[in-house]
This record gives structure tokens, sequence and C-alpha cells, in this order.
């Protein structure tokens, strides 16, 4: 399912700063990136078309489009529907997740009320935890004045054959229901692949693999039965427009691709001190976290961490004059992580802008 869905194991039971950091990254990355069934007609409309026109910034996304266009025919095709369909289908499901850290069984479900989602994942041995989500379709940039901003998935698709490599490989049974295969391959060492089983009357993804650079298997994410699954009658709403924050940092080298997510990172469990900031390219996220490094701190050890699947790089420098400690975290591979900590750059007057562009707007 959602990103949510895949990960919330690795947020439960642990207290370090790195976990709380982590727990943040994972619910901002669900937060930001949020064949049907029957025989294709000849006057059916092409699923690009159909999509293309089915969203706008009021209304959000008509999810009945997805029960009147033709089945995909390609890799992208299946990928796109796959991303609408998370957010568009009504469902209870069981699950198991399967990593280094062991098996865990999940019970989920995915709801929409009043255009808005509701996601829960509740843990069905060990601690009884319980984890939701609401939220809208997130978008695919920050807001610019006079301009419109896509839905998440029409921005994914826009660039996602330029770093990966799709292809659908046959057809298998998962869960009792039928399901194509679809390989989704890196196009630099960059980032991990993916392969996923979609649900040939839904879309919706039924098993999830995530493959290191080296193509090992590092997460099994799998539905292990799919109860009442409709869709929605109904539009589901996208997220409000959002305009990027003033931070005074900045990276200075992302993996090609990467883009920053329009999300709001403020959190209770971190004060106004700790700069959070998510990147994407349609598949993996990494969240940046830039803080004062003092005494009254959780100062966390300088080098590369593992949290379960996830690396967190962390380093200690002079920013502005000022100790910082800056951590990036992610499904990337490590040397990727330490590259974007060593290259965070300090840009003051980005909110020396902010402040002038302020001043002038309260000037009779």
């Amino acid at each position: 399912m959602t990103a949510y869905f895949r990960h919330p194991l690795r947020t439960a039971q642990q207290r370090t700063p790195l976990h709380t950091s982590l727990r943040r990254h994972v619910l901002l990355v669900a937060v930001a990136m949020l064949g049907l069934s029957g025989p294709a007609a000849a006057e059916q409309p092409s699923g690009q078309e159909a999509l293309a026109a089915a969203w706008d910034s009021d209304a959000g996304f008509d999810c009945s489009v997805l029960d009147g266009v033709a089945a995909p025919d390609s890799p992208e095709g299946w990928f796109e529907f796959s991303l609408w369909a998370n957010h568009c289908y009504v469902f209870h499901a069981r699950a198991v997740r399967i990593s280094s850290e062991g098996a865990r069984t999940l019970a989920l479900s995915h709801e929409v009320k009043d255009g808005v989602e509701r996601e829960v994942a509740q843990f069905l041995d060990g601690p009884p935890l319980v984890f939701e989500r609401r939220g809208r379709i997130g978008r695919g940039g920050w807001a610019e004045e006079g301009s419109e901003v896509p839905a998440s998935p029409t921005a994914i698709m826009t660039h996602l054959s330029d770093h990966y490599r799709l292809q659908l490989d046959g057809s298998e049974r998962i869960a009792g229901r039928n399901a194509v295969r679809l390989d989704i391959e890196p196009l630099d060492s960059l980032r991990y692949g993916h392969r996923l089983w979609l649900d040939r009357a839904t879309a919706l993804p039924l098993k999830q693999l995530l493959l290191d650079d080296n193509g090992r298997v590092l997460e099994t994410f799998q539905i292990t039965e799919l109860e009442n699954a409709y869709l929605h009658d109904g539009h589901v709403r996208l997220d409000e427009l959002r305009q990027a924050p003033p931070d005074p940092w900045a990276p200075g080298w992302l993996p090609p691709g990467f883009a920053p997510q329009p999300v709001s990172t403020r959190s209770s469990v971190h004060d106004d001190a700790v700069g959070h900031r998510l990147f994407s390219d349609g598949l993996s996220s990494l969240s940046l976290f830039v803080e004062p490094l003092d005494a009254d701190g959780q100062v966390l050890s300088p080098g590369m961490h593992r949290l379960g699947i996830s690396f967190a790089a962390v380093r200690h420098a002079e920013l502005g004059g000022q100790p910082m400690q800056i951590v990036a975290m992610g499904e990337l591979p490590p040397q990727v992580l330490l590259q974007i900590v060593e290259q965070v750059e300090w840009q003051p007057e980005r909110v020396a802008g902010d402040v002038d562009d302020s001043a002038q707007e309260s000037t009779p």
C-alpha cells in the first residue's frame, strides 16, 4: 500500500533521537506520497488522457475515472493507476512485513470521508501498536504565484523514466488474486530498486520488495487478504498550496531527480530550532535535519547509523558561525546520505530576502 503502511514498524518502541527523527520521516513520506476490471472497449479514453482531466486544485481527484478507462497496457500505465488507486480505494486488509528485524503482521484500512483520506495500521503481534494518518493527495511542488501545482502522482510520472526503468514481468497469484508484476530498476547507484505485484482488478499493490543496489531484498511487504475493496464515490481532495520555507540552509547536492516536497515539517517532538525538510524522486525519499549543536540538545555521534533497513548519516559542522548537527536519513545507499550531509550550505540571504519581502508587503 502506501509508504506509511510499509514502514510503521521502524517507528515503534524506540525513544532515541534518531528513531524520533525516523518516525517524522516515515509519516511525512506518507503525506507527500500518497488493468482495471473488465476488457477494454475501443471507445474508452486512454488512461493518461483520463487521469490528466480527472483532477483540479479546487475539487480534487475524481475517483470514478478509475472505473471508466482502458486497462493499462504499459508498465508506466500500471504504476500511475496504482498511485491513484492508493488514494481512491476503500478497503480492509491483512498484511505481513518481513525484514532483517523479523516478521510482523498488520491489519490495514483505508477510508475516504468528505474528500479526506484516513489510513490505519494496527500490529497484530507484539506490543498493541496503532498508527493513524489523515490527509489529502499531496502536491508535486511548492506553490508559485500564478502557477498550478500538480497532484503528486502526476508530478511523479513526469520524471520517473529519467531515473528508473519500468518493466512488466508476467502475472502471478498473490493473496488469492491475479496480479501483474512490475519491476522498477534504478538507472544509477544512487537509489534502491522496487518490485511490485499489482492487483489486476484494482491496481492496488499486493506485494512489494525493496532491493538494494546489489539486487538483494531488504524488505518484503505483502498483503495476505484484501477485503471488500471498492472505489470511493466522489473526489479526494488535494493538499493545500504551500510556499517554500525561508530556511537559512539548503542541500548543496542531492541525487538527480530529488525535489523538495511541500509538506509541513513542524512537529511537537522537535522544537522550532530543528529544521526538517523532505525530498523525493517519486519513489525514494530522504529527510534532512539541521539543528544547533549545544549542551542542551540531543547530540548524535557523527558517522553512519543503521535503523532497520534505513540509514542515517550524521555530521557536525559550523554553519553561519554556529556549530550545527546535520542528519540525513532514508532508504538510500549510505554513501549517498554521507555525501548529502557533507554538502549542506548556509544561505542566510534566503531569510533576509523573505524578511525584506514581508516588510514591503506591510508598507502602506
